[in-house]
């Protein structure tokens, strides 16, 4: 079924870096979406009122949420295609982001209203009246949450969208919700226990924690997450692999909204080397990462001595000193300037983040094991960089 609406709504559905492709994944997503939660809620609405069972008119608001958050989505996906103009150079693929911290917003609303109503119903209960047509019910929208799990999930993973993916979650919680409300109407009709209310507390307390995580995962990278892991692997694989590149550091990427990242990096080259060549290379690395990841890098060009004898048995020791006190621990712009009584050694140091508070230390270490009572005094000058971009 996810094949043939694709084929049929999404043209050239396989071409995900497209933006035209990507909307149009996202509207299907959400067209979808609406229709399928807004014929549950009026299943679950009409047999949750003739059964008086406040879970299951707590898991129809449920649906009808997950409704709203489709029209969220689907508009969400429509604004982020909007081309870059002269006040948003780098256009506005973050309003997919914004539209799923709507729908959390919107989630955590109705939670908090279904967890007053279920208390009441705990403290004032009334009795259930099942029958087959709420169990059919309840057994066909488990059925239908399924089915959207599965078409979300994998229209997410087609366009690398957490929004798609997390509404993906949110269906397949709702299976478990929905579960929960069928197993309240048959103990309540079975066994004669008063456990609607309960179950519909269990729902809403269900829908807030989805709400929460939805929040969590929206504003993570509007405040600025590091980028992708496998996106950075990717990236400098292919940097490294390249001629003439010795190293590279300070990858910054940063993320404008799916399909919308911008990156830095700064890359070695052999001081050596005909500067014409290099950036050559340097503008055919940049073309490639463009065309290959849909990132648009720029590289900075760090020409390094690599047949000065003296500076590289410096910058040896004072590798090994920091693998010593931490393997994590990596320089990189080693420099050094020569005096007649002093050297100053002058270089950037990779810092993770649990190690903040440790500079003067390791600055020190150093210090103390290259000055052990030679001809030339050693100055250390450390710039430090997070580890996080190296």
């Amino acid at each position: 079924m996810t094949n043939i609406l694709l084929k049929t709504f999404v043209k050239n559905h396989r071409n995900t870096d497209d933006s035209q492709v990507r909307a149009a994944v996202g509207t299907l997503s959400g067209a979808v979406g609406i229709g399928c939660n807004v014929l549950l809620f009026l299943g679950k609405l009409l047999v949750g009122t003739l059964s008086d069972s406040v879970s299951i008119t707590a898991d129809a608001m449920n649906n009808l949420s997950d409704a709203s958050g489709s029209i969220v989505t689907l508009i969400g996906f429509k604004l982020a295609d909007k081309p870059a103009d002269a006040d948003h150079p780098f256009g506005h693929a973050r309003f997919e982001y914004l539209s799923g911290l709507a729908v959390a917003v919107m989630i955590l609303l109705i939670g908090l209203e279904l967890a007053k109503t279920s208390v009441e119903k705990i403290i004032s209960p009334t009795p259930v009246a099942m029958s087959l047509v709420t169990a059919a019910v309840l057994v066909g929208s488990i059925a239908v949450k399924l089915w959207m799990a599965a078409f979300n999930r994998r229209l997410g993973g087609l366009i690398q969208s957490t929004t798609l993916l997390a509404t993906a979650a949110d269906s397949r919680n709702d299976c478990i919700a929905t579960a929960a409300v069928l197993a309240a109407a048959l103990i309540e009709h079975f066994a004669g226990l008063r456990v609607d209310g309960w179950f519909g507390l269990a729902v809403a307390v269900f829908i807030l924690y989805s709400g929460w995580s939805l929040a969590k995962d929206t504003i993570s990278p509007l405040l600025g997450e590091n980028a992708n892991p496998e996106l950075q692997r990717d990236l400098v694989d292919y940097i490294s692999r390249q001629p003439k590149v010795l190293g590279y550091h300070d990858l910054m990427v940063h993320d404008y909204g799916p399909g919308q990242r911008f990156a830095s990096l700064h890359v070695e080259m052999d001081r050596n080397e005909d500067p014409l060549d290099c950036h050559e290379l340097i503008d055919d690395m940049e073309r490639e990462c463009l065309r290959s990841h849909n990132v648009h890098l720029v590289i900075h060009y760090d020409p390094v001595i690599t047949d000065d004898p003296e500076l590289t048995r410096l910058k040896q020791a004072v590798i090994g000193l920091l693998k010593a006190r931490d393997p994590r621990l990596s320089l990189h712009d080693f420099r050094m300037v020569p005096g007649k009584r002093h050297m100053n050694l002058v270089f950037d140091v990779a810092l993770p983040a649990d190690l903040k508070g440790q500079e003067a230390s390791i600055r020190d270490m150093i210090s103390d094991a290259l000055n052990t009572g030679g001809e030339i005094t050693y100055h250390i000058v450390i710039t430090y960089d997070a580890a996080a971009f190296n």
